[in-house]
Formats: structure tokens, sequence, C-alpha cells
């Protein structure tokens, strides 16, 4: 699980040498992501000076095994996170850390993609033997996750091997969400009338990574020197777009609208972190597991996610921007108040903000409450 808990690195207040430095490593990081995205490999370089080769394991294809061969020795392995390597049953009583399963020689690319993937049905027999990954192993797994990828990456060790891959430090790697957080830039923001009956101000933050832009719904002229009313809300295409069934996504958004519009003034922070913070295509994933059986937290867990991946690093940094360091907060998770908390945001007040099930998300609510601690 992604350390949430950790406070932003106060990069808007740094000298112009540290914020080249997190510029530079953030530049390395969003490449590197870019690669794996692609199917192509890229070299972690860790502490000690070793290079690892990895590969994001769901694009594993008979053709990028064939360059990843050029990166690194004959021998690779895939590095998992300990939540998958349990789901398919390899023995591990080694704790939270990253697993390394060692492949057989030549391991072909569906067997490597089903170790890594359960839509794609068992994983082969016999199971492979798990060791605990090393720095570099742990940063690929982090990488694949970072690109919205299957947490799980083809490795190898890489030194002595002559390549011009992308090469990137493993620390950057580990600090790359605080960074980017930290260098959130208001880049655009407009006037929308909203069908509450009131026009709320609606304004884009910006990575520093340039990646998927986060919103604040400001609604009224909340006053900066008091609590205001806040909503976090992670997006959700198939509930706030499509209004889908299986959750209660679309009714929460659309409710703490109505809510802060009632209350007079508020600001609702729309965060680009989809499914709970896997991505779209990985909670659609979810979705197949669900309806074969698995309930959130499992299905998530059997992809090799966490229960729950969100970061409110972002949320935190956007409301300070705004001028809010106090808030009374719409939720029903707990975990919302103690990230908030941890950022440095301070939770005056926990508004309930429930709505009632249908037959569609009754397991799904059920699930929040009994292994999530959401209180509903």
């Amino acid at each position: 699980m992604p350390a949430m808990n950790k406070p932003a690195t106060p990069l808007i207040q740094a000298t112009d040498a540290a914020r080249a430095i997190a510029r530079t490593r953030l530049v390395a990081v969003d490449r590197a992501l870019a690669e794996l995205r692609r199917g192509d490999g890229v070299l972690v370089r860790g502490a000690s000076g070793g290079a690892t080769a990895a590969l994001a394991a769901e694009t594993a294809t008979p053709e990028t095994l064939a360059r990843f061969a050029k990166l690194a020795s004959p021998a690779p392995a895939l590095a998992v996170t300990v939540q998958r390597a349990r789901a398919i049953g390899v023995a591990w009583s080694g704790g939270d850390a990253t697993v390394v399963l060692e492949l057989p020689a030549g391991a072909p690319a569906e067997t490597i993609r089903a170790l890594a993937d359960p839509t794609l049905g068992p994983p082969p027999r016999p199971l492979p033997v798990a060791r605990r990954a090393g720095e570099e192993a742990a940063s690929a797994v982090e990488l694949a996750r970072l690109a919205g990828l299957l947490p799980a990456a083809l490795v190898a060790p890489a030194d002595g091997v002559d390549s011009d891959a992308l090469e990137v430090p493993a620390a950057a790697v580990w600090q790359y969400r605080d960074l980017s957080a930290a260098g959130l830039a208001n880049v655009g923001e407009a006037l929308v009338p909203l069908d509450a009956g009131v026009t709320a101000r609606v304004v884009a933050f910006r990575p520093a990574d340039g990646a998927l832009e986060h919103l604040a719904i400001v609604i009224g002229e909340p006053a900066p020197g008091k609590p205001v009313l806040a909503r976090l809300h992670s997006q959700c295409f198939t509930g706030d777009l499509l209004g889908s069934l299986r959750c209660d996504c679309g009714d929460q958004l659309r409710g703490a609208i109505k809510e802060i519009a009632a209350s007079g003034a508020g600001v609702l922070i729309y965060l680009a972190q989809e499914g709970r913070g896997i991505g779209l295509v990985n909670k659609l994933r979810a979705y197949g597991l669900q309806d074969r059986g698995f309930d959130t937290i499992d299905a998530n867990e059997q992809l090799g996610f966490a229960g729950d991946e969100r970061d409110y690093r972002e949320a935190a940094e956007i409301l300070r921007q705004l001028g809010f360091r106090r808030v009374r907060l719409m939720t029903n998770n707990p975990r919302k108040l103690h990230a908030l908390a941890a950022h440095g945001i301070e939770v005056t007040e926990r508004v309930p903000h429930a709505f009632p099930a249908n037959d569609h998300n009754q397991r799904y609510l059920w699930t929040k409450a009994t292994r999530s601690g959401h209180i509903l």
C-alpha cells in the first residue's frame, strides 16, 4: 500500500536548486512510466549503484520479451505485490514486502501474464518459489502501479549490460507522489452554472508531472478563516457519468453538490484517481472478478492492489492553495479524516454522507461497512 500518511514535500517554498532537482526526478519517473506503458523496458538504479531491468508484466509478448532480453541477464524473475502472491497461493511469510517469483528458464509471455493477471484464468502450475524483492525490484513494481498497469514487473540484473535504455533512480520512484502533489499548479478556472441552482467556480490543478488534472468545485464564497464544508470525491467514470448502480459514487457526487449549495458555501475536490486509485482499466478488471464472486476488496487484491489505493496528498495541497486549512468533511470514510490530518488539514467535524442502497450495490456498501470501516 502506498505511504499515504507521509507529509508532502514543501517544494512550493523550496529553493530554485531544489525545484530543479525535483523536476529532474519527476521527468525521469514520468518518462519511465510512458516507456512501461508502451511495452518497453527501463533500468532502475538502486542506492547501492546496482541496476535492474524492468518490464511491465501485462505488456509481455514475444516481441517485448525479445527486446527486454537485450537489457538484462538471461534469468528474469517476476516481481509482484504480496497481495498478488497470496492470491495465487504462493507460500509467503515475509510480511508485506514485495515478492519476487522465480521463473523457469525461457518462461513464455503467456506464463508471465497469467501470474500477474487473474482475469486470464488460474496461474500456471507448479507455483514458483518466492523470495523478498530488493530495492530495484520493489521500485519496478511501484513504477507499474504508477503507470496505471497491474503492479507486477519482469525484472533481471542489468549490471554490465551495455544499454541505452531509460534509467530512473529507485529513490525518485518513491518520492514521485510527494513531488507531484507538492508541484500542483492552478492552470485555469471558470464559472459553471449547475443543476443545483448555483454557479460554481471550477478550478483545475495540474500535477507537476503533467498528469491528469484534479478539480476544485467551489460553491458560494466560503470564508478561508472558518472550517469549510468540503467533500473529497475520487472520479468514477461509471458512476459519475454513466449512472452505474454498482456503486454509490454518482449519488455521492450529486448529493454533495446539492448539500454544499443548500448550506450556502463549500468546496468539492474532484480527484483523478479512478477505481479507488487503481485506474479505470483495472477497475473494469475488478468488476469482472466481482462478477465471479469476489467482493470489492478481494477483487483488488486478486489484481495485486491493496483494497484502497487512493492518496489524498493532492487534496490537501489543493485545499491549502485555495486558502482552506480547516474543513468540515463530508464522508463516511474515517481514512479520509486521518489522511487530511496527516497532510496538515484540520478536520473539525465529520459530516455523514450516505445514500440508500439499491439491488446492485448492496454488497458493495456492505463491504465498505464491514471490511473498510466506513460509517454507514
